[in-house]
């Protein structure tokens, strides 16, 4: 077993949470065709259960932003040690390569196969999907965005010319309980306020990458925040007893979020959250939500550095092939949706656009017949296995050796 101590240069708490995150996520689109999505996904089963409304909205309200947190905190080191130029090419080759390949291979035969169609494949790719105003990236909207977002980082260092003497500034303690409670209350006024024309699970196309704007303010600010905590060490630095605060606060924000969902409607006249709008509703979620935000975002980091600030071998190929699982997941999770779920209904919501699940990323699909047979023998599961290539980057990975 190898830990934090014998490699101090490597943060295996980091790994071990961006495989916790991504384990979310796969359960979050797991979970899609069985509970109150507050959109669409491929399948649905008209028994629908309370519980995970409860465990959406947490999801929603954290797991994004805390891996946005975790990208910022990289992207200065990465970019320090290979410069403008490779720092680019790289991430253009992480990021963009995957964008494109399921972009433009992999999805328009998941969208072609998703129901019986009279044209022919090439004719539905011209017809319907090139058409379409935005690149169609389902789930992989992330890694649009921390591709932009690496471009945008790469300028602003260029602009600013940060040289090694500033590098090697004065590190700012973390942040005390005061600054912190100012950021909440910062982040749930421009949510809220955003939230009045985007409300939860609206999204919109900017500069065409799909953009679930009510969450974008978070998304931003803790990317920031992330390239702030490098610079300042904070990831080793926060305070123990601060971070279990803020993790008692965000786990009982959490608690009170199931008991609602469970029953705690029946003990007010009306609701008591909106996903948007100028209301009290939208005002009280927004603060809710970013309670969530932080307190589990602070209280994870601490609980894995403290506890599982170390990796053995089944760990390491868990954290090997993180990025990887993250990218196929989606279709295993639809495939099997398909194939194990015969009371299940596909969705007669849009392919492209419109109001599909916007608390993670989805595969909104257009025009499938109302109550129509999720699991056929001609299984979307089968159908795809013979469409789908496998390049190098989507293979599993062995753990490197340290």
């Amino acid at each position: 077993m190898e830990s934090g101590q014998d490699n101090p240069s490597r943060l295996w708490f980091v790994d071990n949470v961006r495989v916790f995150l991504t384990v979310l996520v796969i359960a979050h689109h797991a979970g899609q065709p069985y509970g109150p999505t507050g959109g669409t996904w491929l399948v649905f089963n008209p028994e629908r259960a309370d519980i995970l409304g409860a465990f959406f909205a947490t999801n929603a309200a954290f797991f994004m932003g805390l891996f946005f947190l975790i990208s910022g905190y990289f992207m200065p080191g990465a970019y320090a040690r290979k410069g403008t130029k490779i720092f680019l090419q790289e991430r253009f080759l992480r990021l963009g390569i995957p964008i494109l390949f399921f972009a433009l291979l992999v999805f328009p035969p998941v969208f072609y196969l998703a129901e019986p169609r009279e044209e022919s494949f090439g004719q539905f790719l011209v017809q319907v999907y090139l058409k379409q105003p935005q690149m169609q990236a389902g789930h992989l909207w992330f890694l649009m965005h921390l591709l932009v977002y690496a471009v945008c980082y790469a300028l602003w260092r260029g602009i600013i010319r940060r040289n090694a003497r500033s590098e090697s500034q004065r590190k700012q303690a973390f942040p005390d309980h005061w600054l912190i409670l100012v950021y909440l209350v910062l982040l749930s006024g421009i949510s809220f306020i955003t939230r009045i024309r985007y409300p939860i699970d609206t999204w919109t196309d900017v500069l065409g990458i799909p953009t679930e704007v009510a969450h974008l303010p978070q998304y931003l600010s803790l990317f920031a925040i992330g390239i702030i905590a490098y610079h300042h060490d904070w990831l080793r630095r926060l305070p123990r007893q601060q971070g279990f605060i803020w993790f008692g606060v965000g786990l009982g924000a959490v608690l009170l979020r199931y008991v609602y969902a469970l029953g705690g409607e029946s003990w007010f006249p009306t609701r008591i959250v909106a996903s948007g709008g100028w209301n009290w509703r939208s005002l009280i979620w927004s603060f809710w939500e970013t309670t969530i935000c932080i307190g589990l975002c602070i209280g994870i980091l601490v609980l894995f550095r403290e506890y599982f600030n170390r990796q053995g071998r089944w760990e390491k190929l868990l954290s090997a092939n993180a990025y990887t699982v993250y990218l196929i997941h989606v279709l295993i999770v639809i495939a099997l949706h398909d194939w194990v779920c015969p009371a299940a209904h596909f969705t007669d919501a849009q392919v492209f656009g419109g109001n599909a699940d916007r608390s993670a990323p989805v595969f909104p699909i257009e025009s499938l017949p109302p109550q129509a047979a999720a699991c056929q023998s001609n299984s979307l599961a089968a159908r795809l296995m013979h469409f789908i290539p496998h390049p190098p980057f989507l293979q599993l990975q062995r753990p490197k050796s340290k």
